[in-house]
């Protein structure tokens, strides 16, 4: 059974990563579905396993299944259980997940990709505490607390037909959102050194040397699409690569794309026609652009627009904008925001 000493730490001190885990001490004594939404590698499933720790369901059971990892008829069998003949291969009888999770949590990863035969029969146990195993006459009554987790938009989705609109009522007695690691940068350096110093233990080594101030920027500047996960990973490469080449100093090198290569393609050059110029080129309209270039491009525009209607106060702006100073002097740098001169 899992306990919370199999679980990674969360780590954090920044008001949003704060303000997440007060949210999840006052859902968690609540005994009804919650549904935790965020983008990848921002630690669903950590949350989801401290919403059934920290709930008076602590003791029992904690099911966990991946609803992206199985086929329709597999994730059926496994979140209902099947009796011995009701298909080809099923020669005994499977107790499925919500059985073996009687009295405990289930948290359903990924739940956007459950089919509809599928989310029917999670409404009926949402409902109902009650379902039956593929093949079987006998319904069968479970107590179980249900976790939902995805990075999908569920409320379009239910929209377009593609998720039951009456299982998201059901579900979304609580939501949990996660903040996205760039909106957390207080904690960048925090989860680099802990990402950092655990690679150099299981590398044998008894101590990291830190970061250098361009390593530093490096991972103070970029956006993390892939959130904490990302940073883990380029963390560890980096400290990796540092002990592998006897470097001792400080690692000050981050390599954000482990793709790039001197061999890469540059991307084909389009042709210019004379009618037109850069200007017409930047204002691509933001269906082109990527979904960082438009981010980026936003909080540019709502830094400068809260500066400029602020004569540039920046303690004036960073209230506008609901940001702390230093938040507010962390965006300038990274959008090279500078006073424009008298």
């Amino acid at each position: 059974m899992l306990s919370p000493d199999d679980l990674p730490p969360l780590i954090g001190q920044s008001p949003e990563f704060l303000a997440l885990l007060d949210r999840v001490s006052q859902v968690a004594p609540v005994e009804r579905p919650v549904l935790v939404i965020g983008e990848r590698g921002t630690g669903k499933e950590l949350i989801a396993a401290r919403l059934h720790f920290l709930s008076p369901r602590w003791a029992q059971a904690y099911v966990r299944v991946n609803c992206a990892a199985l086929s329709e008829d597999l994730l059926e069998s496994e979140l209902f259980g099947h009796e011995a003949g009701a298909f080809t291969g099923a020669r005994t009888r499977h107790a499925g997940r919500f059985e073996r999770a009687n009295g405990g949590t289930i948290f359903l990863d990924e739940i956007a990709n459950a089919s509809l035969r599928v989310q029917e029969k999670i409404l009926r146990v949402v409902e109902y505490g009650e379902f039956e195993r593929i093949g079987g006459e006998k319904t069968l009554k479970t107590d179980v607390r249900i976790a939902g987790a995805t990075h999908a938009d569920l409320p379009a989705l239910a929209r377009d037909g593609k998720f039951r609109a009456d299982l998201l009522d059901r579900l979304a007695f609580e939501v949990i959102a996660l903040p996205p690691l760039r909106a957390r940068w207080e904690d960048i350096p925090i989860l680099a050194q802990h990402f950092a110093q655990a690679m150099a233990r299981e590398l044998g080594r008894d101590r990291f040397a830190g970061f250098g101030m361009n390593a530093m920027r490096t991972l103070m500047q970029h956006d993390w699409p892939g959130n904490v996960r990302e940073m883990k990973n380029a963390v560890e490469r980096a400290v990796s690569r540092a002990i592998a080449t006897e470097q001792d100093g400080p690692v000050d090198v981050i390599e954000l794309n482990p793709f790039a290569h001197p061999w890469t393609p540059a991307p084909p050059q389009q042709p210019k026609d004379g009618a037109e110029d850069d200007s017409e080129s930047a204002a691509a309209p933001a269906a082109a652009q990527s979904f960082g270039a438009q981010v980026s491009a936003l909080e540019r525009r709502l830094l400068e627009d809260a500066l400029h209607q602020h004569g540039w106060h920046q303690g004036r702006a960073a209230r506008a904008l609901g940001l702390s100073y230093d938040q507010l002097r962390h965006y300038m740098r990274k959008h090279a925001i500078k006073r424009p001169a008298a």
